[in-house]
């Protein structure tokens, strides 16, 4: 019998050491946002690890949107503390996504979760003017006569994470933006296949400025209903427009 099949806790790696001290160092505040962590050898001697472990740790971090990491030398070289979290979920998701361990109907339904407790939240809190504001710029954006689908698309996205931050909750804000990465590709690919776009759009802006408008009144029931109703109806046209497999949604 194997030490795994016994049991055995797995074989702590090289860099673990790196990544767990961090960790704490971050908890308490030794490190902080915009603090750039020493260089590769000084890293390697103080725990006792090469200088590969030492790069492997720092790209697990940049992978995972804790550190940027750049190349070179001087000033502007090294890894720098960035703590961009939907990075690091958006990316693991889309993989997971890609290789349907999570079918796409189960991010919708996260979504639909997610985003209609987020509205009514949003319309509880209020939001402040700047929020607001920031929300509908995205629509007015979003109604330009010439847009074209990409830009749409990826105004659109922004447009339901900043719904979502209206809410107050850092957390759930940072779910929605790594959940909407994470069917960028599926999103764009129904989009695309869209025979009926021009009436889509119509569909999608008046739907948009409803959903915001019962936010903005504060009427988070309204606005609720509407967000559910509007992921449901795209993720309806998706699935006409595009191959069972893959439905996206907005």
């Amino acid at each position: 019998m194997t030490a795994a099949e016994a049991g055995a806790a797995p074989r702590r790696r090289t860099y673990d050491a790196l990544l767990q001290d961090i960790e704490a160092d971050l908890r308490s505040g030794k490190i902080k946002l915009g603090d750039r962590l020493p260089g590769e050898r000084t890293l390697a001697e103080s725990y006792g690890i090469s200088r590969a472990s030492v790069r492997e740790a720092i790209r697990i971090l940049d992978a995972m949107g804790v550190l940027r990491s750049s190349v070179g030398s001087g000033p502007t070289s090294g890894a720098i503390v960035i703590s961009d979290p939907s990075a690091g979920l958006s990316s693991a998701l889309r993989l997971h996504v890609a290789s349907n361990r999570l079918p796409v109907e189960d991010i919708v339904q996260t979504r639909i979760l997610l985003e209609t407790w987020s509205a009514q939240a949003g319309a509880a809190r209020g939001g402040t003017e700047e929020e607001l504001e920031q929300a509908a710029a995205l629509l007015d954006a979003m109604d330009n006569p010439g847009i074209d689908r990409a830009t749409f698309h990826e105004l659109d996205a922004r447009f339901h994470v900043a719904l979502s931050s209206l809410a107050g909750n850092a957390v759930v804000a940072t779910m929605m933006e790594s959940l909407s990465g994470s069917i960028v590709g599926y999103v764009k690919g129904a989009m695309d296949a869209m025979e009926s776009w021009p009436d889509v759009l119509c569909e999608l802006r008046s739907q948009h400025h409803g959903i915001f408008d019962a936010v903005r009144a504060r009427d988070g029931e309204l606005a609720g209903r509407l967000l559910r109703e509007h992921i449901e109806w795209f993720y309806l046209r998706a699935q006409e427009a595009t191959p069972p497999q893959s439905p996206p949604t907005p």
